[in-house]
């Protein structure tokens, strides 16, 4: 019995069809969701054959990850998911009756907002309630072996690189959060590293709340890009570990159309997932955190 577990978090994602309203209420926090607006999210899974299985493609990827970092680690990893399940609280409650008295958060996002990771954070710590130390991972945007990682899928490329990342409300920025500058490194971090000569960065993913987001936009993105010459684009998600809707449909279906729209040829990286080399980097990212002094309960 180990003294110490992992708390593995993710957003989550319903697990059939019919669950689908379900997920989309709690991500809304409980407020009632306006049916067509489920029904979009219902088509866009049927498309892709999501939901025709068991199990939706970022459920069974954080699986296979939880289980690869566990043998990497040689201690417990529990997933506890943001908006379905297991939750965040449930993973906490077995790792306690496991006997764990230190936890480590790590979340399957590399960079820091308030809105992302902080919630996560407080999620995690409402749960725990100060029945042990919690050494949390908040970031890991710039870490050397999470920036060779990627840099090896975008190395020797002839193609424009674009990174791109979930959108967050406009507002964080007047807020101070973090996010954006840390979004802007890795990027940058990367392309030095992979001896890139044509990158950008833009958003993907923003939702309608009726507030500004930030931007650019991925096909406002293309758009421009084109516009300057661009016939070839090699799309690399910084801001996301695993296929999910975000990858296979705004990426790999809404990108991929409008690219096809303008004339400009577009493929995207393979995403990180369960490879070895990445659970690697959060086994060693979960052991620094467990090096460093854990915040008292």
């Amino acid at each position: 019995m180990s003294d110490h577990a992992v708390i593995l978090m993710a957003y989550g994602s319903p697990d059939r069809l019919e669950d689908v309203p379900a997920y989309y209420e709690d991500i809304r926090g409980g407020r009632p969701v306006r049916q067509e607006l489920v029904d979009e999210l219902v088509d866009r899974y049927s498309r892709l054959g999501i939901g025709q299985s068991a199990v939706s493609p970022l459920n069974e990827v954080t699986e296979q990850t939880r289980g690869a970092l566990e043998r990497e680690l040689g201690s417990p990893v529990y997933t506890g998911m943001k908006h379905w399940h297991p939750r965040i609280p449930e993973a906490v409650e077995l790792a306690l009756a496991d006997g764990a008295t230190t936890l480590v958060g790590l979340v399957l996002a590399p960079h820091y907002s308030r809105l992302s990771i902080g919630d996560y954070r407080r999620r995690l710590e409402e749960a725990l309630d100060h029945r042990a130390n919690l050494a949390l991972v908040e970031s890991w945007h710039d870490d050397p072996g999470f920036i060779e990682f990627l840099a090896a899928r975008v190395r020797g490329t002839h193609a424009h690189v674009v990174f791109t990342a979930h959108s967050l409300p406009a507002r964080i920025l007047d807020e101070g959060d973090p996010y954006e500058g840390e979004l802007l490194t890795t990027s940058r971090l990367i392309a030095d590293k992979a001896e890139l000569e044509h990158w950008s960065f833009s958003y993907q993913s923003e939702s309608a709340t009726g507030e500004p987001w930030l931007g650019p936009d991925i096909l406002d993105h293309l758009t421009d890009l084109r516009s300057q010459g661009v016939d070839k684009v090699l799309v690399c998600p910084i801001g996301f570990v695993a296929d999910h809707l975000e990858i296979r449909w705004d990426i790999d279906v809404e990108a991929a159309e409008k690219a096809e729209e303008l004339g400009v040829e577009l493929q995207r990286i393979d995403m990180p997932n369960a490879d070895p080399a990445f659970v690697a980097i959060l086994a060693r990212l979960t052991a620094q955190a467990l090096a460093r002094e854990p915040a008292k309960a």
